[in-house]
C-alpha cells in the first residue's frame, strides 16, 4: 500500500472515530472533562493528519511527462547562424 492510500486509509478511521465520538455526546454528558478532553484529541488528530498530507507528496502526481528523444540526428539546418563557443561562426572568414 502507499503511503496516500495509507492517508486515506487513515483519514476514514479518523471519520469514524469522530462520528462516534458525537454519537457519545449524544448519549452521555457533553460537558464532561473527558468527553471534552477525547473531543479535543480527535480533533488534533485531524488537524496533524491536514498537515501530513500537505506536507507528504503524493509519488504519481510528481512525475513529470516523459518528453521522448528521438535517436536520429538534428537537422544540421539548426545550425547555420550558430557560433562555436570560443571559436565563432566557422562559415564566416
Amino acid at each position: 500500500m502507499s503511503v496516500h492510500d495509507e492517508l486515506t486509509s487513515v483519514q476514514r478511521c479518523l471519520d469514524d472515530l469522530l462520528r462516534a465520538v458525537g454519537r457519545l455526546e449524544k448519549q452521555t454528558d457533553p460537558g464532561s472533562l473527558e468527553l471534552r478532553r477525547v473531543r479535543s484529541d480527535a480533533n488534533h488528530l485531524r488537524e496533524s493528519l491536514a498537515l501530513l498530507r500537505e506536507t507528504t507528496p503524493d509519488p504519481q502526481a510528481r512525475r513529470p511527462d516523459l518528453v521522448a528523444i528521438p535517436d536520429t540526428p538534428y537537422d544540421s539546418s539548426l545550425w547555420t547562424d550558430s557560433d562555436d563557443e570560443g571559436v565563432g561562426n566557422r562559415h564566416r572568414p
